[in-house]
């Protein structure tokens, strides 16, 4: 989007939102006065909609002050969110750590933040107590908002539910909400700047400057900020830790730069490395020796990230009423990378076709060496040719990448006021963020590679005309170019014809919100002395999003959904969805040592149905220093704008040999090992929402005025999880052929792609693998005595069509604690803290099956987090540490191959009869300091003071836990603002 057009929408945005606010104004400045001397300011926490009841410890609220915010050292609130023990453990919280250029990545440049692991769909994110757009980019299919357009340092603190709160909010907070707090009514200039990087020789630097502006007018204030953040790439092979493979067994067989021969153009079945390969030839299980690609050398850790953000916040405080408008708008680019893209046949399958004439760049020994062990076949080319070659393995050299610029926006008005003693409030918001993606490298049209390689692309970057008359190629108005030969390397002429084959796709995307609210606060009757108290109100929200990427990333059935370039896929959705919710609560101080809250919600939305979600909770006070509190709620995610609108999404799905052992015999081997295949992703208008029911019990304890003391119990049940289960497609079609085809499906088709060969074996009855009854056992040995495969299970092709569906259940249940106390000192104060989460149960289903596994302590979901702090602090300075745990878990061993089982008990990581092992635990030191000056103040913070590597976990490609841990040792933090007054 141009800066330009960002501004305009501002301004628009802006003036209509006031226009709308001040005629909501200027009926109340016809209401009746209130005395200003009786007027008591109402204090309104997150969790609930009542104003002026004595909510102190009814909460299981984590708040996060703008001070507790400074001592992390976090530039980011992705920073941030990865010290809250909430948000620790599983997978659901991710960063740019995640991100890369292909479909199945996270959006490059965003982050999201999930509680309880369960996915940042289910947790609801607020900014000063009101919605923000999500990013028009899903990541896979869940829509999340990106906490990286939430600039830090504008944020005056976090408030954080950890609990069911779809009765006060509506959908989405199924595991509760992150509510942030900006800055405002601030007088004054502020001018910070920080710089982050590692110990590590490589610069990894990171540079943050901030504006913070404020001042006071005539009942009134206008508060601003500004942020800019730049950030360097970090690379896997910067580190010693993951600078080489976690193993040598973990190795794909397409070489970057110089191809392998496949093994099916090679007379003793084996394949033949690649005759210039860089590296030293790898063995496989096969005994071949193969010139062998590591993903590592083209991971990074962190992409180049850029962000200018800022906003303001003005408030007007009349005689009887507040008015509160506050803008926030952002712009990012990023650029992520992933792995090159594989270079297969047309039609995607293994093993291009070249020309033998391709080895004639070789040394005669090594041309002659190969031939000797070559088959040499006839194939067709794309422009009709019939020529003979033999088959090769390889990627291309440059890792695919994508830029992405992303402007953001959100503005809110608000107007509060009274009747009497009753409080009202009405606010409208917009906001909306828009995302520009553009792959810039190491993409590839498969028609103009496969026409380049076999000498059929023109110079004008056509293909060449065949006439078989005279066998003959034409380039009308052009000249016919040589052909792209992959075995020659380091040639310029050789390169430029490779860089006419590379395309360039596009991706857009849009989401909007537009809202209105309205609720009341007041006393409706007295009880027993005691004032009860009533909130309600209504809200419209209409949500509208778009992700529509250019034609050439799009499988279209027109064109056997192949995509026209190579390892590059996208998703298309467009929805939109209106929403209307009523809401009320009810605060009964029942007693003066006990209080009962009630809440419901009812939301009808007109896309997929209405739903009531109430909540009751309770509040005894038996000390004044003790407070025991639990409630219970229902909660619901309504199908996300993405998971409805999802026209066709090209991207790779796994399923589980390990929890089905019918599929693990007919697409495993019998293994419990993972696989992945290249499916499309269809919308399903028959989903249903995300359903949670929710308990919590707990108590606050004060023992002394500087001891605090609280414990929660928490429980989900949440049913009905919206996700797509190749798993569970291939079990049912086990029985159902209609889930069964040989070759590409047909549009309005649904199921499992066969190889289109699989059809020409049959059962003992002559069934086919598309017929009714087909024994697919029987199939199986039948197509492995016809084909002698290299892998005895049954042959998958590409693009297998799923629905998303409602997939399953979970749940949850678990121990939040925190503990401060402060010790007086004669000159300061000594703070000591412990907080933590014990997982006690992660039972979920597994896609395909009726088992329930249980997560916690396996692998990605350590059962205990925590984070201990020690603290001194005077008036003028600080000086203390954090120490961030994280628990041990089971690695992913049952998922490897047999290869790589077999290597780690080679080196000793398993043995023979016990094939398990633990990730270990991980405990980290962060030193923070800081000093205050008269109008001034310095930061350091420095994170994993002792540099402890990641523990080493062999279930993860990258050979450490990229939800849980971080491979990046020492980082430091300098933080410097100075303060005009």
């Amino acid at each position: 989007m141009k800066k330009s057009t960002l501004l305009h929408r501002i301004s628009v945005s802006v003036g209509t939102l006031s226009y709308l606010s001040l005629c909501i104004a200027g009926a109340a400045f016809a209401q009746e006065p209130v005395n200003e001397d009786e007027t008591v300011e109402r204090i309104q926490v997150t969790g609930s909609n009542i104003r002026g009841a004595n909510m102190e410890g009814a909460q299981p609220l984590t708040v996060l002050t703008s001070d507790d915010i400074a001592r992390t050292g976090a530039s980011t609130i992705s920073e941030l969110m990865r010290t809250v023990t909430q948000a620790r453990g599983g997978v659901g919280t991710f960063d740019t750590t995640q991100s890369g250029a292909t479909s199945t990545s996270t959006p490059p440049g965003q982050a999201a933040a999930s509680l309880r692991g369960i996915g940042p769909s289910s947790t609801l994110t607020l900014v000063n107590g009101r919605r923000i757009a999500a990013s028009s980019f899903a990541a896979g299919t869940e829509n999340f908002v990106d906490i990286n357009s939430i600039p830090a340092s504008a944020v005056e603190r976090v408030e954080i539910l950890a609990t069911g709160a779809s009765a006060i909010y509506g959908a989405d907070a199924v595991a509760g909400v992150i509510n942030y707090i900006l800055k405002d009514d601030y007088e004054g200039l502020e001018l910070s700047t920080n710089y982050e990087n590692t110990t590590n020789s490589n610069d990894h630097g990171v540079l943050n400057f901030q504006m913070l502006w404020g001042k006071n007018f005539e009942n009134s204030n206008l508060t601003a900020f500004v942020d800019y953040y730049d950030r360097k790439a970090i690379r896997a092979v910067d580190f010693s830790q993951t600078r080489e493979p976690i193993l040598q067994s973990s190795y794909s067989y397409l070489a970057k730069g110089q191809p392998n021969i496949y093994f099916n153009s090679a007379r003793d079945g084996n394949e033949m490395p690649a005759p210039n390969c860089a590296d030293e030839l790898t063995i496989t299980e096969f005994g071949e020796e193969i010139c062998a690609y590591y993903a590592n050398e083209d991971d990074y850790f962190e992409t180049p990230l850029e962000t200018l953000s800022g906003g303001f916040t003005y408030t007007y405080q009349g005689d009887n009423l507040t008015w509160r408008t506050d803008l926030l708008a952002s712009h990012t680019k990023s650029t992520s990378f992933s792995t090159p893209a594989p270079i297969n046949q047309v039609d995607d399958e293994e093993g291009a076709w070249i020309g033998v004439d391709a080895l004639d760049v070789l040394d005669e020994t090594t041309r002659n060496s190969i031939f000797d062990n070559l088959y040499v076949d006839p194939f067709d080319t794309v422009a009709g040719r019939e020529l003979e070659g033999f088959q090769y393995d390889a990627r291309f050299s440059s890792p695919r990448t994508v830029e992405i610029e992303t402007d953001a926006i959100r503005l809110v008005t608000s107007v509060l006021g009274y009747f009497g003693d009753w409080e009202w409030e009405a606010g409208a918001l917009y906001s909306r963020s828009e995302s520009e993606q553009v792959a810039t490298q190491g993409i590839y049209n498969r028609y103009l590679y496969t026409a380049a390689a076999h000498g059929e692309l023109c110079e004008n970057g056509n293909i060449a005309q065949y006439n078989s008359d005279d066998d003959s190629l034409s380039c009308a108005g052009s000249n016919l170019l040589s052909a792209y030969n992959p075995f020659l390397v380091g040639d310029a002429q050789n390169d430029a014809i490779l860089g006419l084959t590379q395309a360039r796709p596009t991706r857009d995307g849009t989401s909007e919100v537009f809202g209105v609210d309205a609720k009341i606060n007041g006393e409706i009757a007295q009880f027993n002395g005691n004032a009860v108290l009533l909130a309600a109100g209504v809200e419209f929200r209409r949500e509208e999003i778009t992700d529509m990427p250019s034609l050439d990333s799009q499988a279209r059935a027109e064109n056997d959904f192949l995509v026209d370039v190579f390892g590059f896929g996208s998703s298309a959705s467009a929805a939109d969805r209106n929403q209307m919710g009523i809401f009320t609560e009810v605060f009964v101080p029942v007693s003066d040592k006990f209080d009962i809250s009630l809440a419901g919600r009812f939301d009808d939305y007109n896309d997929f149905g209405s739903t009531f979600n109430p909540k009751v909770g309770f509040t005894y006070r038996p000390l004044d220093n003790l407070v025991l509190r639990g409630s219970w709620s229902t909660a619901f995610r309504a199908p996300s704008l993405t998971q409805a609108g999802v026209q066709l999404r090209t991207t790779r799905a796994s399923f589980d040999c390990s929890v089905n052992s019918a599929v693990a015999d007919l697409y495993c081997e019998g293994q419990g090992t993972v696989r992945g295949n290249n499916v499309l992703e269809l919308g399903n208008p028959a989903l249903r929402a995300e359903e949670s029911e929710t308990y919590s019990f707990g108590f606050a304890y004060s023992p002394t005025d500087n001891t605090h003391i609280t414990v929660d119990y928490w429980t989900f049940d949440h049913e009905d999880i919206v996700d797509t289960n190749m798993t569970g497609v291939l079990n049912e079609a086990i029985t159902d052929a209609s889930l069964r085809h040989c070759g590409v499906l047909d549009e309005g088709e649904i199921g499992i792609s066969y190889l289109e060969d699989l059809c020409l074996v049959t059962d003992s009855q002559g069934n086919t693998i598309e017929d009714d009854g087909a024994n697919l056992t029987e199939i199986l040995d039948a197509w492995v005595a016809f084909d002698d495969p290299r892998f005895a299970e049954l042959p998958l092709f590409r693009d297998h069509i799923l629905l998303l569906d409602n997939t399953g259940t979970q749940e949850l249940e678990g121990i939040d604690w925190n503990v401060t106390h402060d010790i007086n000192l004669s000159r300061g104060t000594l703070e000591l803290g412990l907080s933590g989460t014990h997982y006690l149960t992660y039972d979920r289903n597994r896609p395909g099956s009726d088992q329930i596994e249980s997560l916690a302590g396996t692998f990605l979901y350590p059962e205990t987090v925590a984070t201990a702090e020690l603290f001194y602090v005077e008036e003028d300075w600080y000086v203390g540490a954090y120490v961030f745990y994280t628990g041990s878990y089971d690695d992913d061993i049952i998922r490897l191959r047999g290869r790589e089982i077999d290597e780690l008990i080679d080196i000793g990581a398993i043995t023979e009869e016990n094939q398990e092992r633990d990730v270990s635990s991980w405990t980290t030191v962060t030193l923070s300091a800081g000093y205050y000056f008269d109008n001034a103040d310095i930061r350091l913070t420095v994170d994993n003071l002792f540099d402890r590597d990641a523990p080493t976990a062999y279930g993860s490609g990258r050979g450490f836990d990229a939800y849980n841990h971080d491979p990046f040792g020492t980082r430091y933090t300098l933080a410097f603002s100075y303060y005009f007054q």
